[in-house]
């Protein structure tokens, strides 16, 4: 018998934003997949998932996927992961690969996920909730209401994204902004948009937590999500 792959999203941070199924699964697995850029790094999705999930007994099972900036290394990299997995989907086990926040917003796991079904393994994938959904919460604040429209762009790497989405959207979810700031700041002017418009939220759910006003002289976390809405609230 074929193993079966499910990709887990894990939340943004609270391990009791986990969810029930995402539990029941993590729980009878045979493996946790534990994606990593280096061997050995610390993972914040499994340590999300240690309070809630008996770790004791469970085969977990680093899975390398290196940040570079060559497309081509990057795709290497993905390749070896996928051969490493289905190695053990073809023992029969059954392998819980864990991801932050949701498993369909910025995810390596997709590329896996369809890697793994042409090559004949069954899957599954089971949502979480997302940062910017968490932190949306956690600031109080609605992303959108009536016939506004949202939009979610990455940092202002991708900056024409996020100059267009500024200029054009009622609301607009920067992820991956903890380098952005200034720069976001400066877009903001440009397009009339007050900065008592925009909310930061870093961390959400995690010892560090930040939710504030945009400030150009703070370090941020990689985990930096900002808010911006048309008008003030």
């Amino acid at each position: 018998m074929k193993g079966k792959l499910y990709g887990i999203g894990v939340g943004p941070g609270d391990p009791e934003l986990l969810t029930l199924k995402a539990k029941r699964i993590l729980d009878a697995a045979d493996i946790i997949a534990v994606p990593v850029k280096e061997a050995g790094e610390m993972s914040t999705a499994l340590e999300i998932i240690r309070p809630v999930v008996d770790l004791e007994h469970k085969s977990l099972m680093e899975v390398i996927f290196r940040m570079a900036k060559d497309r081509e290394e990057r795709k290497k990299c993905r390749a070896a992961a996928c051969e490493q997995l289905t190695a053990e989907l073809s023992r029969g086990k059954s392998i819980a690969m864990i991801t932050l926040g949701d498993v369909s917003v910025y995810s390596t796991y997709m590329y896996v996920n369809q890697y793994v079904a042409e090559h004949g393994f069954e899957t599954e994938i089971i949502p979480g909730i997302p940062s910017f959904c968490s932190g949306a919460a956690a600031a109080r604040l609605p992303l959108m209401e009536g016939n506004e429209s949202l939009v979610i762009v990455p940092s202002v790497r991708a900056e024409q994204q996020v100059e267009e989405a500024i200029a054009h959207y009622d609301n607009v979810v920067i992820m991956k902004a903890g380098g952005s700031i200034g720069r976001i700041l400066e877009l903001m002017k440009k397009y009339d948009r007050a900065e008592s418009c925009a909310t930061v939220i870093s961390c959400v759910g995690m010892k560090d937590e930040y939710i504030g006003s945009l400030d150009p002289e703070r370090t941020y976390s990689y985990f930096t999500t900002v808010i911006i809405k048309r008008e003030k609230r």
